[in-house]
């Protein structure tokens, strides 16, 4: 029988591991620990305090929807979406943590019903209610010790009202903190999102309005458990189908891009803000 021959490399990895000190061996599980969690719903309030006092002075407020996304995705595809680009955001900025996202958001009038709340599950909330809500949960994390409320919105409908609350705050705390709305995340990077598609080949007529390629691409991305790819048909395959554009279109390579341009978009626009431009 042949002598096994085992290779000088491996040899030398075995024999590190049995040499390895219980410090080195520390070390190397604490270097494989997940990074801290950025969601204050995930924390106790003695760690958001310690948090805060070792220079976390930012706090991210997502505003979503709960709104009809056609036969083929979830109504809460915003929710999910946020979860995963504010996480980023937050990460990226090292200095934030991320409040629950708002869910409850303008949608539409229910008398009569009109655009997405004439489908079961959508829920809206009046502007001013909305803008309420916003102010009050910034006045409620700047109690806390929170110097910048950073809002950001993954619906069009949100955009006027996250505005009007930093307005708002903004004029009420004098400079003592500071409000942010960052429409960059939505409407500039809506934009630059068509172009990139465009680049690729796709139409307008593709791409859509609503629950078309980019939704779905993004839900396809952050929790494809989520979409329900045997109902993909382009506009819903139906008059009603609250879809506009194309889904089979969509995919979680496209959504990866997509995101990335959200996600960039708001650092640039916080980072711009912070540094003291207008925008």
């Amino acid at each position: 029988m042949r002598p096994v021959r085992y290779s000088p490399l491996l040899l030398a990895a075995a024999t590190a591991l049995f040499v390895a000190t219980p410090d080195a061996l520390v070390a190397q599980a604490a270097s494989m620990k997940p990074a801290p969690p950025v969601f204050i719903d995930e924390l106790t309030w003695t760690e958001i305090r310690d948090r805060i006092q070792a220079g976390t002075r930012s706090v991210i407020i997502g505003t979503a929807g709960q709104e009809q996304k056609g036969p083929h995705m979830v109504d809460g595809e915003h929710k999910w979406v946020l979860t995963h680009t504010t996480e980023r955001i937050a990460r990226a900025l090292g200095d934030a943590l991320v409040a629950p996202i708002v869910t409850y958001v303008p949608e539409g009038s229910w008398d009569p019903p009109r655009g997405h709340m004439t489908k079961p599950g959508t829920i809206t909330l009046p502007e001013d209610r909305f803008v309420e809500l916003l102010v009050h949960a910034g006045r409620s994390l700047k109690n806390g010790g929170f110097a910048q409320i950073i809002y950001i919105g993954d619906s069009g409908g949100n955009q006027r009202g996250m505005q009007k609350a930093a307005d708002q705050l903004n004029a009420e705390w004098g400079g003592s903190a500071r409000a942010m709305a960052i429409g960059d995340y939505y409407t500039k990077a809506g934009e630059d999102m068509r172009v990139m598609l465009r680049a690729k080949g796709y139409t307008d007529e593709d791409i859509g309005s609503h629950a078309g390629m980019l939704d779905t691409s993004e839900l396809l991305y952050v929790n494809p458990k989520l979409v329900r790819t045997e109902r993909f048909a382009r506009n819903g395959g139906a008059p009603d189908s609250g879809v506009n554009g194309d889904p089979t279109k969509a995919s979680a390579e496209l959504g990866a891009e997509l995101l990335k341009i959200k996600i960039d978009n708001a650092l640039n626009q916080i980072r711009t803000l912070r540094a003291g431009g207008s925008k």
